[in-house]
Order: C-alpha cells, then structure tokens, then sequence
C-alpha cells in the first residue's frame, strides 16, 4: 500500500492530538458512517458510526464468549459494542497512548473492565502468541499499514485457525490525479487507496481466506452531504470549546477527502478466514 506511510510514533502522535476534537465528533468513535438515505434516514452522527461497527462485526459471524481482537481501537466504543452486542471478550490495541488510557477509564467508568480491554499495540509486530483470538476487527486501521501483506500476515498469525478477520477500509473506485491523492491522504494522514482486487490479492497473498467484501461507498461517502450538515449545525459548540480557528481549520483541512468520494474513493468491508490444518 503506497501513499503517506507514515511511521508508528508518527500515527501515535497524530491521534494523540486528535482525540479531543474526534471524541465530540463522535462520542469517541472516529470512523466513517452509514446512512441509509440522504432525506429520510434521521439518525444520528453517533448512530450511524455504529452501523459501520456492526456491518464489520457482524460479517465475522461472533459467537458468546469468543476473544475478539479491535485492531486500531481508539477509545474503544466498537469494542464495547462488540462487547455488549456479542457476547464476546475484546482486547483493544492502539499506537495512541492516549486513546489507550482514554479507553479503559471508560471501560472502568462503564464497567465493562473485565470483558474489554486496552494496551498499547502496532498491528505490524503484535506482543501475542500465536492463535490467540478467535476473530480480528479493524476499522480504518490498515489505511495506516507500511505494508499491507505483512500487517494481514501479522493479524492472520494471532489468528486460530479457522479463526476470521474482518476489516473497513477505503478502496480506489476510479483514478485519481497525484493532487486528488494528496488532498485525499492528507487530512488523517492515510495512505493511498488501493483497488478492490489488490485488496482481495493482499488479504489472499497473507495466507487468508477471503470468503466475503462488501462495497459500502455509496452509503458511506457517498452520504457526505449529511455529514456536513451535522458538522455546520455542531459548528457553534466546536468554536466554543476549542475556538473558531481551530474548528474552520479543520473543515477546510477535510474539504479533499470527502470531495474524494465517493467518485473516486470508495468504502470496503473485507472478511476472511485463517485456513484450518
């Protein structure tokens, strides 16, 4: 996967900064969403993130009691709904030592500490034995990936066999100019989209089994003009807590990726299964 390819600490740093601002974005989850239609479908901002943690959870077919690991965890709201949902165990991980205390102080405050999670983590070189969980989740996470194949391969090897993986990402729908790229990479700092097919040939070429993807864009970037009126009618609390230039700062910053899609980026939702013997 080309593109930014920024390293660890960097992508650590970076959501350090972040996580004020994407906690009032979203309730502490920072990922795309989901709607169902531009006119008619009135759900929230927080609600329609959901729908993308339980479009990726549920294509991993979890059963009660089952070790789930959350890839790129954030402040854990997908792991505690995953949790609460499921019926299953999470271990979070994340680069962002922020998002890691943040996430078990809500985990203590919610009382969810026993069942879900949190530690520091790079996807790239995992500190677990192998076959240690029975399911993988990662939202948005491997867009960060230096190299696609080996963050697969090194999720695949926690993996038991027959365990599953199942991960969101954004997808190359049509060709993009270097300059559509860059506006595109820029504002979270991922890396450039992939094809479908290239994909589907990483998550294969790691030893997985692909068994399912789903093209999500038209409901996912392709419902960017909600968003923006979410974001325009927040915009008034967003000065007030962290002033006007910081918040039209971000907006603008955030202009190219969603202008990307969803003509040129779209929104994947990968499944696989790690052979069994």
């Amino acid at each position: 996967m080309t593109g930014t390819l920024r390293s660890t600490a960097e992508v650590g740093e970076l959501y350090d900064q972040m996580q004020p601002m994407s906690n009032e974005i979203g309730d502490g989850q920072f990922h795309l969403w989901y709607w169902y239609d531009e006119v008619d479908d009135d759900a929230s901002m927080e609600e329609a993130m959901r729908r993308i943690t339980r479009k990726t959870g549920e294509a991993l077919g979890l059963r009660p009691g089952e070790h789930v690991l959350d890839a790129g965890c954030g402040v854990g709201e997908s792991a505690f709904l995953l949790a609460a949902e499921a019926g299953v165990r999470v271990t979070g991980i994340t680069v962002s030592q922020v998002q890691v205390d943040d996430a078990n102080r809500r985990a203590e405050a919610n009382g969810t500490s026993d069942r879900v999670t949190f530690r520091y983590g790079d996807f790239m070189d995992l500190d677990f034995p192998d076959g240690t969980f029975d399911a993988v989740f990662a939202i948005e996470a491997l867009a960060y990936a230096p190299d696609l194949v080996a963050a697969l391969r090194e999720l695949g090897r926690v993996l038991r066999p027959g365990g599953r993986i199942s991960f969101a990402d954004f997808s190359l729908e049509k060709p993009m100019t270097p300059e559509q790229v860059a506006r595109f990479t820029a504002p979270l700092q991922v890396n450039e989209p992939l094809p479908l097919a290239d994909l589907l040939a990483a998550v294969r070429e790691a030893g997985l089994e692909v068994e399912e993807y789903t093209q999500c864009g038209p409901r996912v970037g392709g419902r960017k003009a909600v968003y923006r009126r979410i974001e325009e009618a927040r915009r008034p609390q967003m000065i007030a807590k962290f002033g006007e230039e910081l918040a039209t700062a971000v907006a603008a910053n955030t202009q190219g990726f969603f202008d990307a899609m969803p003509e040129y980026v779209g929104y994947v939702i990968i499944s696989a299964r790690k052979p069994r013997p």
